[in-house]
């Protein structure tokens, strides 16, 4: 008789062998259910984009080496992807781990929620090798005094020495895939779009009335974004950001343009530019069709009494007492 454990692991790969099957070679929807109904229209005419999108994706952003020239995965490859994305942490697998890494994973599956393939080599869809462009030499600067800077508090006397993420403060406005709590939800008005981000519990507000912001407007974290409609697309240009949350380097010359659309009733289609010529050699582009997810979005409550952060400065000054031998 085998294992329970095992026998659970051997269905797992079963399933997630069979069905994506038929995908490779598929658009980015491919595996993410699409029933071919139309997408519903708010009252005054807009296509209707409420309701709980799912961002989770086992599709990595940038394309890795052994794809080079390929934009689609082969079913086999998919069937692996969402085998590893589904059972990187169980039980079964600890004894490929590290106990660093062991630990960082949690000890277990339970916890980790990447979603499945699309089918696709990467996110990224312009530049066409699937890779984040080069960053430039001032990219380059400022990555070095951020190390520099930590340095000395590398075992964080204060709060204020963790990232903004850490201290359950802010993830950032861009959402590509994640490891867990990878839903937001979207509401709309004739006049605005609010997207409420899981993941550290932030809120967007976008206007649609034309009030972009200008010069005199406030750097803020997640920047500050307006939007129009071009079609049935919205398109969202966020910039003003302060730089104290940067995304793969970026800081505060990033100008996001996002665009949101739903070509049927389950599925919301994302892409996003990236634009920032002091940290990129030019724009990129991401894109990801993401399910709707059927359920409420619950609170994520992360920074009332956030016992991580306070077990890690407790760690620190452990770390310092036995380095001083007392």
């Amino acid at each position: 008789m085998p294992h329970p454990k095992m026998s659970v692991l051997s269905t797992l790969v079963t399933v997630l062998s069979l069905a994506p099957a038929a995908l490779a070679g598929q658009p980015a929807s491919a595996g993410r259910a699409p029933d071919g109904s139309p997408a519903p229209r708010m009252p005054w005419g807009a296509p209707d984009l409420q309701g709980v999108w799912d961002h989770g994706t086992a599709t990595p952003l940038e394309r890795p080496d052994r794809y080079e020239g390929r934009e689609f995965l082969t079913a086999e490859e998919i069937a692996e992807a969402n085998i590893q994305a589904q059972t990187f942490a169980t039980s079964e697998r600890r004894s490929e781990l590290s106990a660093e890494r062991d630990v960082g994973l949690a000890y277990n599956q339970f916890w980790w929620d990447r979603g499945l393939s699309d089918g696709r080599t990467a996110l990224i869809i312009d530049p066409a090798d699937g890779k984040i462009p080069p960053r430039t030499a001032d990219a380059d600067a400022r990555a070095d005094a951020r190390r520099a800077a930590a340095r000395p508090r590398q075992n964080s006397e204060n709060p204020e020495d963790r990232s903004l993420w850490e201290r359950c403060l802010s993830r950032g406005t861009v959402r590509l895939g994640g490891v867990y709590n990878n839903n937001f939800h979207i509401f709309q008005s004739e006049n605005h779009v609010a997207i409420l981000l899981e993941m550290v519990h932030e809120m967007r507000i976008i206007p649609l009335d034309g009030s972009g912001p200008s010069d005199h407007t406030p750097q803020q974290w997640l920047g500050r974004s307006h939007g129009h409609w071009e079609g049935d697309t919205l398109v969202v240009e966020t910039t003003h950001f302060s730089g104290q949350a940067p995304w793969r380097g970026s800081g505060e010359n990033l100008k996001l343009v996002e665009r949101f659309s739903r070509p049927e009733a389950n599925i919301l289609r994302y892409e996003v530019t990236f634009e920032d010529s002091t940290t990129w050699e030019r724009p990129w582009t991401a894109a990801l069709d993401m399910p709707k997810t059927d359920g409420l979005l619950y609170e994520y409550a992360c920074h009332e009494r956030n016992y991580g952060m306070e077990n890690l400065l407790k760690g620190a000054r452990a770390v310092e007492r036995n380095a001083e031998g007392r």
